[in-house]
Order: C-alpha cells, then structure tokens, then sequence
C-alpha cells in the first residue's frame, strides 16, 4: 500500500477563549488529501504559545504540564498511524483520529499494567510469593519510569508505542545511565517482556512485543566447592567468645553446610522445627520458604553438640 504524506498541525482556537482568558489547543490530522481535525482537550495562556514549536515557552508549571500532556497526545497520534500502517489497509485521517482517540479513553499502559501486577504480587506474599521477588518488579517499574519520563517527557506508554529501538535503548538507560550488572538489566528486561505477552494475551496490544529480541545472556560462573580441610579449618577456628557476630556467622555457616538449607530458611527455623524419633535421632523439618516443600533432615552432624547451633541460629532468627 502506497504511503501518502502524513502530518499533524497544533494551533490555538482564539475564539473561544474560556473565563480565565484561556484558549483551547486543537489538532489536525492530514493523510494525503484527508484532513480530520479534534481537540486536545487542553487549554493555555495564549501569551505562551509557540505555533512554530506547537508546544508552551518557558518552564512555568502551566508549560511544563501542557507541553508534558501534548507529548503524549502526540505520542498516541503517531501509534495509531503505525498501527494502521502495519494493518496494511487503506485508512485516511478520520481513522487516525478514531484509533487514537479510542485508545486514549481505554487503553491499560504499561506502567498501569505493571502496576496491577505488582498489586496481585502483594497479595500472594506469604502464599507462594518472596519478597524479594516483589521487589525486582518494584525496582524494574521504578527504573521503566524513570526512562520513559527521560525519553518521551511523559509519565507512561501505551503498548502501541513500544518498538524494538524502546528494549534496546532502555537496555542502555539501565546498563550505562543507571550503571547496573547485566545479570539486573537482564532481570528488568525479562519484566518488560513478559508484561508485553501478557499485555498481548489480555487483548491490550495489538502485537506481541519484543518476542524476538534475546536477553543479554547469563555470567556463567563456575560454582566454587569448598574443600573439606578448608571446611575442617573453618569449623575448628578459635573465636573469642566476645565476638558474637564473628561465631553467630561461623555457625550459621556450618549449620547450612550440615543441612543443606538456605540462609533464608535458616531465619524462619524455631524450636518446633527440632525434633527426636524413637531412637534418639535429631531431626529438622520446615518448610522452604521459595517451594513451600518441607523437607526432612536427620542431624546426625550434629549430634555432639546441636545446643550450639540450635542456640545461635534461634537467636539470630528471633533478633
């Protein structure tokens, strides 16, 4: 399909100023030969106006909200012609004007929509949801902000307006501007695309974004085993019974080497978590706090001295 010229024109309807002296900003779309005109549904100073830059003078608040509120509109504008573009159908400036307009009123946004997911993540904490996994969304919506409003001088986008340029810049915004390892960059970018398949699923977006763009791949990092002499060596060191930390960390070490748990299981483990069987063996049962599946641990490592441990590492899990 032929391409025709496409351009949009902002100018101040003079006359109809409002009480405060106000004048509304209007729109108009041009396709080739087709014109449709609409309303911003934004009112200025008409002193401030810029008609060579469509947009307000100065830095006051009132230009700085306006021309923020334009940028937007005009960032719906030009989606909406990508989108028929790629629909690859004739379409004049009246069906520019109706997508945009359309979407504008019911479209769910990216940071709107990561912002429900966050909302739903909340909810499932304690249930099958970490904390720490709460906060990697928090981070990459709060990073995502911070490059849109950099980049578009807007608040959020709508999915219409993502393109394989936005991944790969915000890519550099977290890697370069924000200075983060790329193990991080690759966590964000991972977020984005999945907010863009469930966008594409839930009928938001038109297209599914970035399936083809591959992550920054993975440090592989061989695993360190520690050697048994140098395991004996830690567990034999002698520690002045003042330093506290010093033996609360040696310990809780040890523990996790005997047990196979994780420091963030280790924490959570109370008394009621200890127990014997008929032939005197100690025992540990909890649950996994990233699986909740329970495993069972017989402490026979232990046995000589589970008042040592137990002792520390109930300490440190009710401090």
């Amino acid at each position: 399909m032929k391409q025709e010229k496409f351009k949009v024109l902002l100018y101040l309807k003079k006359s109809s100023p409002d009480k405060s002296g106000k004048t509304p900003i209007m729109g108009r779309i041009t396709i080739g030969r087709s014109m449709s005109q609409f309303s911003l549904k934004l009112s200025c100073t008409p002193g401030l106006w810029n008609p060579r830059e469509s947009r307000l003078d100065g830095k006051s608040r009132e230009a700085v909200v306006t021309n923020a509120k334009i940028e937007e509109l005009l960032l719906a504008v030009h989606s909406a012609y990508d989108t028929l573009i790629e629909r690859n159908r004739p379409f004049d400036a009246e069906s520019v004007k109706n997508l945009f307009q359309g979407s504008m009123g019911a479209q769910t946004t990216l940071l709107v929509l990561l912002d429900k997911y966050i909302d739903g993540l909340r909810a499932r904490i304690g249930i099958d949801v970490a904390p720490t996994t709460l906060s990697g969304y928090v981070y990459t919506h709060r990073s995502l902000g911070k490059f849109i409003k950099k980049k578009f001088k807007t608040k959020d986008i709508a999915f219409g307006q993502l393109n394989e340029q936005f991944i790969r810049e915000y890519q550099d915004f977290v890697l370069v501007e924000q200075g983060y390892s790329m193990d991080t960059v690759r966590h964000y970018l991972a977020i984005l695309k999945k907010m863009c398949k469930i966008a594409f699923k839930e009928g938001i977006s038109e297209k599914l974004h970035f399936v083809h763009y591959k992550l920054p791949k993975q440090k592989e990092a061989t695993p360190k085993a520690l050697s048994r002499e140098s395991f004996e060596k830690i567990r034999d060191l002698e520690i002045a019974p003042n330093r506290h930390s010093y033996l609360l960390t040696r310990d809780l070490f040890l523990f996790a080497c005997y047990t196979g748990t994780s420091y963030a299981d280790i924490v959570h483990i109370r008394e009621e978590n200890l127990f014997t069987d008929e032939d005197d063996n100690l025992w540990l049962k909890y649950r996994r706090k990233k699986t909740d599946f329970q495993p069972v641990v017989v402490l026979r490592c232990l046995a000589t001295e589970p008042n040592r441990f137990y002792n520390r590492v109930s300490y440190h899990s009710t401090a």
